[in-house]
């Protein structure tokens, strides 16, 4: 059997998706600035996705940019906006768990002058929302909050922190923007610019997070908020990112958000569903474990991250895959790295829970006959892995 639960790092896209991009390629390869038929051809690719990325956040259509990944997203967001801005003030804050594509501009951008406040979580990778309160101040020029941790699915209370910057700037008459790392959010929870997410002036999001292509990602940036274009040339993407557009991506990446949120509630039932099955059948039948995602509303279904104690989580990982099961140890962009988990050390585990550690992460292709053979391989490789340890 072939399970594939490692949707965080990537997923398979949609038939969908490879189809279209294939007919861009093959028959609507025009370039979109050219005014023959066949740019002209290959424009409406990009106007159709700009529609349904727009139309799945709530926003405007020229609201909405596109990008090569979620990792431009950020790195677009945050240095040119702070850049821009640094005659406002000198200070961002962040937390100690987000992705690298937000820790590592927020290190250059320290580099330069900034100061960087990092804000902590407890034990399942909850924000403490009252250190973020007292942390902003009026030299503050942004605030870079992830909206769903990408190890553990613990999802993060943009609303509440949107609700504090909007209260802080009213009152002290500053202009401090917010931006989120929806990531691995997007298509699995709601997000809408015009509801939960009405205070948050950037948001990045990714397609190949959603069963699109690898090599696009989106960023929203609010009406009135001006961000330099780090990225000079012909102008492309209303002078925001110089350069041809990856036409089949951005097609591609159109088609699965309109078929990942016109399904959205089904979609994400059938997540919860495998989600929950995966976290009953691991706890009744393997004795000494440790949850490290959430267990209540605040956590994302497509994510599971469980610590083996007595077990190595690269070992258990290698021997899953032994059985056709395809899982992690953490962030796919992290996993080359030497070194433990930096968001599980921020959570305070121990060296021998990070040890331990899996990450499952899940999408509608799962079910359930895949998640009860994955319980009983998990467990006789835990079995199997400490057997062997007590010898040692």
């Amino acid at each position: 059997m072939f399970v594939y639960l490692d949707n965080s790092a990537t997923t398979r896209p949609y038939d969908e998706v490879i189809d279209v991009m294939s007919k861009i390629q093959r028959e609507n390869f025009g370039n979109p600035s050219s005014l023959h038929t066949l740019g002209v051809e290959a424009e409406k690719y990009l106007k159709n996705a700009r529609k349904s990325l727009s139309a799945s956040l709530g926003a405007s259509e020229n609201e909405v940019y596109f990008t090569s990944c979620g990792t431009e997203s950020d790195n677009m967001a945050l240095l040119g906006l702070c850049k821009n801005r640094r005659h406002i003030g000198k200070k961002i804050i962040t937390t100690s768990v987000e992705h690298p594509a937000v820790l590592e501009p927020v290190k250059y951008l320290e580099s330069i002058g900034f100061k960087i406040e990092y804000i902590g979580v407890d034990r399942n990778c909850r924000i403490d929302i009252k250190k973020l309160e007292k942390a902003i101040t009026e030299d503050t020029v942004m605030i870079s909050v992830m909206s769903v941790n990408n190890e553990t699915g613990t999802i993060f209370p943009i609303d509440k922190i949107g609700a504090l910057k909007d209260k802080f700037n009213k009152e002290h008459g500053t202009d401090i923007l917010f931006h989120t790392d929806a990531v691995q959010a997007f298509g699995k929870i709601p997000i809408s610019v015009n509801g939960n997410y009405s205070s948050v002036d950037l948001i990045s999001v990714s397609s190949h997070k959603i069963h699109g292509p690898k090599g696009v990602g989106g960023l929203y940036i609010k009406k009135n908020v001006n961000i330099p274009s780090l990225v000079l040339g012909g102008g492309q993407e209303k002078n925001m990112r110089s350069g041809t557009e990856n036409t089949a991506g951005i097609g591609g990446f159109g088609t699965a958000i309109d078929l990942a949120f016109s399904g959205f509630d089904d979609r994400l039932k059938t997540i919860e569903d495998v989600r929950s099955l995966l976290l009953t059948g691991l706890k009744d039948q393997i004795a000494d474990i440790i949850i490290n995602s959430p267990q209540d509303e605040t956590a994302c279904p497509s994510v599971l991250n469980v610590s083996f104690m007595g077990t190595r989580g690269e070992v258990l990982l290698h021997t899953l895959e032994q059985d056709g099961i395809f899982v992690s140890t953490g962030s796919a962009c992290s996993s080359n790295k030497k070194g433990q988990s930096h968001v599980l050390s921020a959570m305070g585990l121990s060296v021998k829970e990070i040890e331990g550690a899996i990450r499952f992460s899940f999408s509608e292709f799962n079910t359930k006959a895949e998640i009860e053979y994955v319980v009983e391989k998990v467990k006789n490789a835990v079995k199997r892995f400490r057997k062997l340890g007590s010898f040692r």
